[in-house]
């Protein structure tokens, strides 16, 4: 199934496909301690961005995901992703994360909120779930605010370096009831 090339979010903001064009915000991006140790692989040379961009592009050409830049002004804010995509039992997991200019900006809330709709109204997927460190209250808010309900905890499920992180999951539901999103 395919995705098309933009969605349009509010304040301005656009969700596209990332382009290799890109790969310096990519990097960029991953450059902070906190978004490198959080990374499926290195994101340290712009070679290592452009495999990034490259695999996100493999991804939604194979279905399985579909990832995209969160676009303000002609660049890169954010990304968001719905991942993990089972069209029988019309699940995916939705992950996010926004450069540190743009920060506190509603990129994320407003991308998200984007990306939740498309999926449920265009991919046809029922349920979307997501999780969070437990610390980490910022993408906390994210998830609620764009009417992802708390499910639970998941101990000490994630693992950056030798220190083990809770996870808090989210679920939204097509049938939920949700404002702005």
């Amino acid at each position: 199934m395919g995705a098309p090339g933009e969605l349009a979010g509010p304040d301005g903001l656009t969700l596209r496909p990332w382009r290799p064009g890109d790969a310096p915000v990519v990097l960029r991006a991953f450059s902070p301690l906190e978004m490198a140790r959080q990374a499926d692989r290195p994101v340290t040379t712009a070679t290592e961005a452009l495999e990034w961009v490259a695999e996100r592009e493999g991804e939604r050409a194979a279905g399985t995901a579909y990832a995209w830049a969160v676009v303000g002004d002609g660049v890169p804010l954010g990304h968001v992703s719905v991942a993990a995509v089972n069209h029988v039992h019309g699940i995916g997991w939705v992950s996010y994360w926004t450069a540190e200019g743009a920060r506190r900006k509603g990129v994320a809330l407003g991308g998200v909120r984007v990306l939740a709709r498309w999926a449920f109204d265009d991919l046809g997927l029922h349920r979307l779930e997501l999780g969070h460190r437990t610390n980490n209250p910022a993408s906390c808010a994210v998830a609620v605010r764009a009417g992802f309900r708390p499910e639970g905890v998941d101990r000490e499920k994630l693992r950056y370096g030798d220190v083990r992180y809770d996870v808090e999951r989210h679920a939204r539901l097509a049938t939920d009831h949700v404002n702005d999103g």
